[in-house]
C-alpha cells in the first residue's frame, strides 16, 4: 500500500470518475485503474461498484476512505512538521456560506494571498451542513458557517457576529414592526439557512404568518428587493456590500438577535500552518469594529 494509491483512491471517490481523477492527478486513466485494482487485491475487497454509469463507492470503500484521508493528512502534517522554516505553503481548502464568501472574505483572501503567495488557496461555498460534511470527510481544511452545532471530530471557534438587517424598497414606506410585513413578499434562502430561521422565529413571536419565497442567491434576493417586489432579512455584511445605489432601506430590530459565524476544522487534521495563518488573519480582521 502506497501513499500514491491512497491519493488516487480518495481522488476517485471525491470526483466519481477515473478519467477526471486522472486529469487532476496528471496521469493516464489506465494507471489510476491499475493502481486501484492493485489496492483492492491487497485489501481483499472491492472499493467501488463499477457499472455503465460510472463508479460508486462500496460500504467497505466508505470505511477505508476515512482511514485513507487520515493517513494522507498525517503524511502532509509530517512534511509540514519537518519543513525547516514552516512557512505556510501547499494547498489550503476553505469553505464558507454564501454571505461570508460574498461580503466578508474577498478583501481578506486578497490580503492572505499577498502575505502567503506560496499557498494555493481554494474556496468553496455551500450550505452549512454540506460544508461540515466536507470537513468531516477531509475534503476541506476548514469552513465558516453561521451555526453552532456539535459534530463528531470537529472543533470550532467564533470568528465574528453578524447583525441582521431587514431590507425593503423605499417604495414600501417605513417598516416599524413585524406587522408591517403583512401582505408583502419575503425572499430568503431555502429552509436550513440560519438567517431564515431567525426571521421565521421573529415573525412567530409577533404572531405573523408570512409565506417565504426561497431563493438561493443573495444577488437575486437583493435584485428582487431593489425592484420593489418584496423584503428580505440579510446579515449586515450583505447589507453593507449592496446598499450603495440599491434603492432600498435597512431596518434593525432589537429582538432580532445577532448570529455568530464560526470557523470549523477537523480535530485530527494536525498541524497546518496555512490554515492556522488563515485563522489568525480572520481573528485580526474581525477584532476591528464593523464600519
Amino acid at each position: 500500500m502506497e501513499l500514491s494509491q491512497l491519493r488516487m483512491f480518495k481522488t476517485v471517490s471525491d470526483i466519481g470518475s477515473i478519467a477526471r481523477a486522472a486529469e487532476r492527478l496528471h496521469c493516464v486513466p489506465s494507471n489510476v485503474t491499475a493502481r486501484i485494482k492493485s489496492l483492492e487485491q491487497e485489501l481483499g475487497t472491492p472499493l467501488f461498484f463499477r457499472d455503465g454509469r460510472g463508479l460508486r463507492i462500496t460500504p467497505a470503500g466508505e470505511v477505508f476512505l476515512d482511514y485513507a484521508a487520515r493517513i494522507l493528512n498525517l503524511a502532509d502534517e509530517a512534511k509540514r512538521a519537518l519543513a525547516p522554516d514552516r512557512v505556510p505553503g501547499g494547498r489550503l481548502r476553505i469553505g464558507a456560506i454564501e454571505s461570508s464568501a460574498t461580503a466578508r472574505l474577498p478583501r481578506l483572501l486578497a490580503k492572505y494571498h499577498a502575505l502567503y503567495p506560496q499557498v494555493t488557496l481554494e474556496l468553496s461555498t455551500g450550505t452549512w451542513a454540506q460544508l461540515l460534511d466536507d470537513i468531516q470527510q477531509h475534503r476541506l481544511d476548514g469552513a465558516i458557517v453561521a451555526v453552532d452545532v456539535d459534530r463528531p471530530g470537529l472543533k470550532r471557534t467564533v470568528m465574528y457576529r453578524e447583525d441582521l438587517v431587514l431590507i425593503a424598497s423605499e417604495s414600501h414606506g417605513p417598516l416599524h414592526a413585524a406587522a408591517d410585513l403583512r401582505g408583502k413578499e419575503i425572499f430568503m434562502w431555502p429552509v436550513g439557512c440560519p438567517y431564515r430561521l431567525a426571521l421565521e422565529q421573529w415573525l412567530l413571536r409577533h404572531e405573523q404568518t408570512q409565506k417565504i419565497i426561497s431563493i438561493a442567491s443573495y444577488g437575486t434576493i437583493v435584485g428582487c428587493v431593489s425592484a420593489g417586489a418584496g423584503v428580505s432579512l440579510v446579515p449586515r455584511g450583505i447589507y453593507e456590500q449592496y446598499r450603495h445605489g440599491a434603492g432600498w432601506r435597512g431596518y434593525e430590530f432589537a429582538d432580532l438577535a445577532s448570529i455568530d459565524n464560526l470557523f470549523y476544522w477537523h480535530e485530527h487534521s494536525g498541524q497546518h500552518p496555512a490554515r492556522d495563518a488563515f485563522v489568525t488573519l480572520l481573528q485580526a480582521e474581525f477584532e476591528k469594529p464593523t464600519p
